[in-house]
Formats: structure tokens, sequence, C-alpha cells
């Protein structure tokens, strides 16, 4: 399977791009988030991509971030979200915007893209919701949005620790990360876990 593109930006349209890679020119669709971060017609490119075959069809989606490509996987596995529908959310919302809709339960952010009604809205964030926190995001501009702490990370047993003592991923996540920003990155296990519980709870 391609998964990556690295090339020249040879023509872009309103949700595509030509990618020019050795004198193959590949074309890939794309959010409009992506393809405002490809640059300049005429300059190198990377893109990540995914490539999707139905019975009369082949398609090669391309994203910016690696990031983004994961979040369209996880949104085409909800029924109801096609390739179309899922480029639309990911061009409506970055992916920290994203996860922290979901994560909040947020139905109405994702229904600003086009061709998400309220139900399929409604099914995307219930679907996704608990597992938001440890999803990837980008840099999100919510102040909600908690990055993913690296494995075997203080912040990572923290909130293993606030998992294990009943609460849901994506608000164990947030907690942490709140009480890391309040604490500062070399905080102990135990201490983040105090002030998370203190976080999580209020």
């Amino acid at each position: 399977m391609i998964a990556k593109l690295k090339g020249r930006l040879d023509e872009t349209g309103e949700d595509w791009a030509i990618v020019d890679v050795g004198g193959v020119g590949y074309l890939v669709h794309c959010s409009a988030r992506t393809l405002s971060a490809l640059g300049e017609v005429g300059g190198a490119c990377t893109v990540h991509t995914d490539l999707q075959v139905s019975e009369n069809d082949m398609r090669l989606l391309g994203f910016a971030e690696a990031s983004e490509r994961d979040w369209f996987r996880l949104l085409t596995g909800v029924q109801g979200v096609g390739s179309k529908v899922g480029l639309a959310i990911l061009s409506a919302l970055s992916t920290g915007e994203l996860r922290d809709a979901c994560a909040a339960g947020d139905a109405a952010s994702v229904a600003r893209a086009n061709g998400v009604g309220p139900k399929l809205a409604g099914r995307i964030v219930n679907e996704l919701k608990d597992r938001a926190g440890a999803l990837p995001g980008g840099s999100g501009s919510g102040a909600g949005t908690a990055k993913v702490a690296p494995a075997g990370s203080a912040s990572a047993d923290a909130v293993s620790a606030l998992e294990n003592l009943g609460f849901k991923p994506a608000v164990a996540a947030q907690a942490v990360a709140r009480a890391q920003a309040e604490l500062g990155e070399g905080a102990g296990e135990s201490e983040l876990i105090r002030v998370a519980l203190k976080k999580a709870a209020g």
C-alpha cells in the first residue's frame, strides 16, 4: 500500500492535488487544511496517504500530517462516514479540535462540517469519545486539548492510574494534562495523580 509520497506539488484543485514523484503524477484527494499546508505549486511536498479500494473505484487520500490520516481512518470506521465526509470533517476542524469535540461529546462542533447532520455528528462523538484521550491530535487551539503522553512517562502512568480508579480515558488524559501544566514538565507521578484527581473531580 502507498503510505507516503514525497515529491513536487504539480497541480491543485478544490479538493485534490497532483504530486509528481519521479515523473509520475499521483492524484490525491485532500482536506482543505492539507491543501493549504502543502505550499505553492512547484514546491517540494510530503503527503501521508491512505489508499481506499472499492468495487468500482480506487482512491488515494492525502494528508499533511500522519495524525490527520489516523483520524481519517477512525472517522471512516464510523457507519455513515465515507471518504468525502471524513475529509469534510477534517476541513472544518483540526485534529486537536476534533479530539476535544469527541472527548466532550460536542456533536454541534462536528456538525459544522459540510454533509454532516446532527444525527451523524452524534454517532461520531458517541463512538469515539471514550477513546479521545488516547487519539492523535495536532496543535489544537482549544484550551482543553490534552497531549498524548509518551508511554512509560510519569504523565502516562498518572493517566493509567486515574483510569484504574474509574475515570474515562478522555477525562483522565485531560486532568493529567492540566495537572502537568500547573506543576511543570518535571512533576513526578504521585504529584500528577494528586493534582489530577482534584481536576477530574472538580
